[in-house]
């Protein structure tokens, strides 16, 4: 981790002052976010390992040293999130995220698919690169290369603010890659998941069926953002989730369930962001329960301080309130960055694997790193932050 607190380290010092770095958590302004925000943004511009216009992730794997990693995934949820968020910017916000916003879209192109097909993937494409500043395992970067995924797709247009007509020719494209389809059975789910025709994590044909409920809601949020028509898939995706909350697995087995993000915070925050969609109602029957989840664990002491303002954050999505007030510490900014080791999205090598095994490298950690985004963590504080001022006004 000691390379990415060096680059945050250099770049507060460099454009901040000292009182904004003393400055506690709870006082500091959306005004304040976004200005770090877009001087995190100009890091990429001169630094070589991330594409100009995205902004600075690291991975770690075991207790390796943090790498720089070059994706368009917490990019595309930076200016997705910042666009939906948009309407409660005052004007001078609204300049900074327009800045932000514009620096950011022509870092799109170089993880669309290489075709020309409107799909992304996680790196880069063009040329096509696995694990960046990886080393030895930059040899293989045409070999193991990843297909494009569904969640970086809806993600990067919604992003893009691609429109409903565009948007609608993907969604049929996302028809050709269903469990069951061509003879492809997904066998790392939990049994009873398996026979469910909704959509694969990847557009690849090689590639195995994968079911990541997370990349589902993010799926489906997509649809109904862009007033699609519901799809056979569709409809089973909300199923799946449904039997996964009956069936206790978002408890018991949010691994084997969400391979990619695999957390229950991180869980309960997609389906609150897809549930916060007006004219989406899958999931009314099971909101009481989801709430009820939430605040146990926001009431539990050992809950990380980045899970309690996503927890919130998802609570206040559902029109409900969190219990307790001090959600954000008094601690200084400077200290709530460089010592967080919040982890929102993992890439997990036995997601594809049979379950039996796929359990076993869950179990023992096998083939996970961690993805930690500082921008996006502020993004995340950001966005609780004008969801609470809401919650006070209203």
């Amino acid at each position: 981790m000691q390379l990415k607190k060096l680059i945050l380290i250099l770049f507060l010092c460099s454009h901040f002052s000292s009182r904004l770095m003393a400055a506690s958590v709870d006082t500091i302004s959306i005004n304040a976010l976004l200005q770090i925000l877009t001087h995190q943004q100009a890091l990429t511009h001169q630094n070589n390992k991330f594409t100009k216009g995205t902004f600075p992730t690291f991975r770690t794997y075991h207790f390796n040293a943090a790498k720089p990693d070059d994706n368009i995934f917490y990019t595309a949820l930076i200016v997705f999130t910042l666009r939906d968020l948009y309407s409660n910017f005052n004007t001078s916000d609204k300049v900074l995220v327009d800045s932000i916003i514009q620096n950011a879209l022509p870092a799109f192109k170089k993880f669309k698919n290489t075709s020309g097909r409107n799909t992304y993937n996680f790196w880069p494409t063009k040329p096509s690169i696995v694990f960046p500043n990886g080393g030895w395992l930059n040899l293989m970067n045409t070999s193991m290369a990843l297909p494009d995924d569904m969640d970086d797709t809806v993600i990067s247009l919604m992003a893009l603010n691609t429109d409903s007509t565009d948007a609608q020719k993907v969604h049929l494209l996302m028809q050709q890659y269903v469990n069951l389809r061509n003879g492809k059975k997904n066998r790392s789910a939990p049994k009873i998941l398996r026979h469910y025709p909704t959509y694969s994590t990847w557009f690849g044909d090689k590639m195995p069926v994968d079911f990541d409920i997370c990349v589902l809601s993010n799926v489906l949020y997509f649809v109904y953002k862009n007033n699609l028509p519901v799809s056979k898939a569709d409809s089973v995706a909300i199923n799946l989730i449904k039997t996964c909350i009956r069936s206790n697995y978002l408890q018991s087995k949010s691994a084997m369930i969400a391979p990619h993000y695999q957390r229950l915070p991180v869980i309960l925050y997609h389906l609150a962001r897809l549930m916060s969609l007006p004219n989406f109602h899958g999931l009314d029957n099971e909101r009481k329960e989801l709430i009820n989840m939430t605040h146990q664990l926001l009431n539990q002491a050992s809950t990380h301080d980045f899970d309690k303002i996503i927890l919130s954050t998802a609570l206040l999505k559902w029109h409900d309130h969190p219990f307790q007030n001090n959600i954000i510490t008094t601690q200084s900014f400077s200290d709530f960055v460089f010592n967080n080791d919040f982890v929102f999205f993992k890439a997990t090598m036995g997601s594809i694997l049979p379950s039996v095994i796929k359990s076993l490298f869950n179990f023992l950690n096998i083939g996970v790193f961690n993805y930690n985004s500082p921008s996006y963590n502020i993004v995340l504080l950001l966005e609780y932050l004008v969801l609470q001022n809401q919650n006070t006004i209203s």
